[in-house]
């Protein structure tokens, strides 16, 4: 199947600047528009525009006695399963179990995401909706299993610094909390990152080379091969998840011992 005749799809847009004029603004609309355009259903959650709150409270549960100790992962659950989580969490969750694929779009501020974006992740993803004893193992297909996910994420350090002896460390080492500790948890299938550098000044020749690169990866959202992360029932690690003794590829370390 060619990737014009790909059927259409949802796709779930997650942005998370304050600018409405930024980068990464118009990176997202463009994302959206270029999707749209290709026929796909678009949703899209401007977590700044939306004035998204971002601690995880007890104003999440409106259930939770206000004498109670609050233990988060206990009320998650149980506010889960009853379908009594705030409106805006249930609204969220919608959203992900409507899309095929979710795109998250931000800047990397000191080497990780807004705090915002990580609060969207800490009160969506909640026990018994992302993870739990209620949804399949993390890991493997998970409770998400069957979506792909997409990090857009604009860095104002150049390339080079990111790289396998640069002082950042390796773009995949910064993300891999995001890219398997998220998305691989939860079951969805995470793509390489899609990364514009060097954004504090970035002419507008290098912009549209971006733009067209984006636009290549959005066609090819369902049908580029995700990351090949190791599954946690798949027979390489023992009961304590610890991957066995000599299961890594020949040369492999650190983080890229779990990837096949």
């Amino acid at each position: 199947m060619t990737e014009a005749t790909q059927p259409q799809k949802k796709i779930l847009v997650v942005s998370a600047h304050p600018e409405p004029r930024s980068l990464n603004a118009t990176l997202a609309a463009f994302a959206v528009a270029h999707l749209r355009a290709a026929g796909h259903q678009v949703r899209v959650s401007d977590l700044h525009a939306m004035k998204w709150k971002a601690t995880v409270d007890a104003d999440d549960f409106p259930d939770h006695p206000a004498d109670r100790h609050l233990d988060v992962l206990a009320a998650h659950e149980q506010a889960t399963l009853a379908g009594r989580l705030a409106p805006d969490i249930a609204a969220e969750q919608d959203k992900v179990r409507w899309a095929d694929a979710v795109i998250l779009q931000f800047p990397m501020w000191w080497f990780s995401m807004p705090a915002i974006l990580k609060g969207w992740i800490d009160r969506v993803f909640t026990n018994g909706f992302a993870h739990g004893p209620a949804v399949p193992p993390p890991y493997s297909e998970g409770a998400f299993g069957g979506r792909r996910a997409l990090v857009s994420v604009t860095i104002g350090a150049r390339e080079s610094a990111f790289s396998d002896r640069g002082i950042h460390g390796r773009l995949a080492d910064v993300l891999h909390p995001l890219q398997h500790g998220v998305f691989w948890f939860t079951g969805m299938a995470p793509l390489e990152p899609f990364a514009v550098y060097g954004t504090v000044d970035l002419p507008a020749q290098r912009f549209a080379a971006a733009e067209r690169e984006f636009a290549r990866r959005l066609d090819r959202l369902f049908t580029d091969e995700p990351v090949p992360y190791r599954p946690l029932g798949g027979g390489d690690y023992d009961r304590d998840m610890r991957l066995l003794p000599g299961v890594e590829a020949p040369g492999a370390s650190g983080l890229d011992i779990h990837v096949r």
